[in-house]
């Protein structure tokens, strides 16, 4: 990130901060590295100012990389990236920061968490629904195979009565000459 867009992002996060709970002071932040540059904090009149520009008034003073303060900021990052001098209860303001950031991760966490168990209820629903259409197609094919079995049934009705009527008609067509005895002279 640039100078710019750090200063940008860190107005963005005071400006939901609780400035109300802090006495009036002024924070220095110096970033190093990517970013490099110097602004402030102040709190005053329970509003919070940050502004892009070197504080020579202020209670404490806070030196950190720029990707790791903003790690900060976001919640990912322990205190340990930051590096204070001066007051440690004014520095509690850019603290402040990222226990707010890291209460609002934890409430976008539960909300998906919250929308999975609300699709995990809503599934066996779905799937009873999708269970009990699959039963009344079926319910549907029922008759239509009823039918077909009806029509293979008299065919093979048919055929058995074609067998049984075929040895008849070869018994009637075939006369079986008797043997009579040859008569003794």
């Amino acid at each position: 990130m640039t100078y710019e867009e750090i200063v940008g992002y860190v107005k963005k996060k005071a400006a939901k901060a609780d400035a109300k709970k802090f006495a009036q002071a002024a924070v220095q932040i110096d970033i190093t590295g990517e970013g490099e540059g110097a602004f402030y904090v102040a709190v005053a009149d329970g509003k919070i100012d940050v502004q892009p520009y070197e504080y020579y008034d202020y209670n404490a003073k806070v030196v950190a990389d720029g990707n790791d303060f903003v790690a900060f900021l976001d919640g990912k990052k322990g205190a340990e990236v930051l590096s204070v001098e001066g007051d440690a209860a004014a520095a509690e303001i850019v603290k402040s920061f990222a226990e707010k950031a890291k209460a609002e991760a934890k409430k976008a966490e539960a909300k998906p968490a919250e929308k999975k168990a609300e699709a995990k209820k809503a599934e066996p629903k779905k799937a009873a629904a999708k269970t009990a259409e699959k039963k009344e197609e079926v319910k549907k094919a029922e008759p239509a195979k009823a039918e077909v079995k009806k029509a293979e049934a008299k065919p093979v009705e048919k055929k058995a009565e074609a067998k049984k009527a075929e040895p008849k008609k070869a018994a009637c067509a075939k006369p079986t000459a008797k043997k009579t005895p040859a008569k003794k002279k």
